[in-house]
């Protein structure tokens, strides 16, 4: 097995550290203060989370955990837009990795061929006249076959797509692509990043079901990206923007 290696990552303005075991890359740098730009990667994560509290489940070795801390000055009301911009830096790394097909899910899912490759989870502390921002990345590397029985869900892994062999190289790829739509968006928001999600929008056109915070389940054609991030669905009722939801089921249309 290829172990990740701090030395073998270069990030130019960005502090590198490999552990082999912690509770969760996020919950280690929001303990955190201080300005500069941190990557954290983890070969085991012991209580790794994904969106709303559910458990992110990795092996050791089997895959790619990590957070980028980093201090963004975008107003608030902007930042639920962050985890669409990680989207967009993942999925154009592992399109150029050689997965052709990898797509996003709104809000926070990587898929390839309609199947979970990984997910990120962004989280925020105050610091001063600005925010932290913690965007933690997972993805799925070697094949595991129990992992689709335990989440009860058709699951990617990059091994179906690409040489894993050396997974240093994957990582600073993607690391690399994450920092640069995360300049992009502190230079711009989300505007300049917005149509490139929507061209990698895995279920651009399809029938969605998608249950609200509340519990409701709105039922719609998937219309792209409102301008701060929601998700246009064109429903019987007319178009609305859903900011804080699920996607239960896809269909084309």
């Amino acid at each position: 097995m290829d172990c990740l290696d701090a030395k073998s990552l270069s990030l130019p303005g960005t502090e590198v550290r490999v552990v082999q075991r912690c509770a969760s890359t996020n919950s280690a740098l929001l303990g955190e203060k201080g300005a500069r730009c941190v990557l954290l990667a983890a070969e085991e994560q012991t209580a790794g989370r994904g969106r709303r509290g559910r458990r992110w489940h990795s092996a050791p070795g089997a895959g790619l955990t990590f957070s980028v801390a980093r201090t963004v000055r975008r107003p608030v009301r902007e930042l639920a837009g962050l985890s669409l911009v990680a989207g967009v830096g993942v999925a154009r790394a592992l399109r150029a990795l050689g997965v052709a097909h990898a797509a996003l899910k709104w809000p926070n899912d990587i898929v390839a061929d309609h199947a979970k490759l990984g997910g990120i989870l962004v989280e925020t502390r105050g610091a001063g006249e600005a925010l932290r921002a913690v965007i933690g990345i997972g993805i799925n590397c070697r094949r595991d076959s129990s992992l689709s029985i335990r989440l009860g869900r058709k699951v990617a892994f990059l091994d179906d797509f690409m040489e894993c062999r050396d997974r240093n190289s994957i990582l600073e790829k993607i690391a690399l692509a994450l920092l640069a739509s995360l300049e992009a968006f502190e230079a711009g928001g989300l505007e300049p990043l917005r149509r490139e999600w929507q061209a990698m929008d895995a279920y651009a056109g399809h029938k969605l079901r998608v249950r609200l915070a509340d519990g409701r389940v709105v039922t719609g054609t998937a219309d792209g990206l409102a301008q701060d991030g929601g998700l246009l669905l064109a429903t019987a009722r007319g178009v609305r923007a859903i900011r804080s939801g699920r996607v239960l089921s896809a269909r084309p249309a």
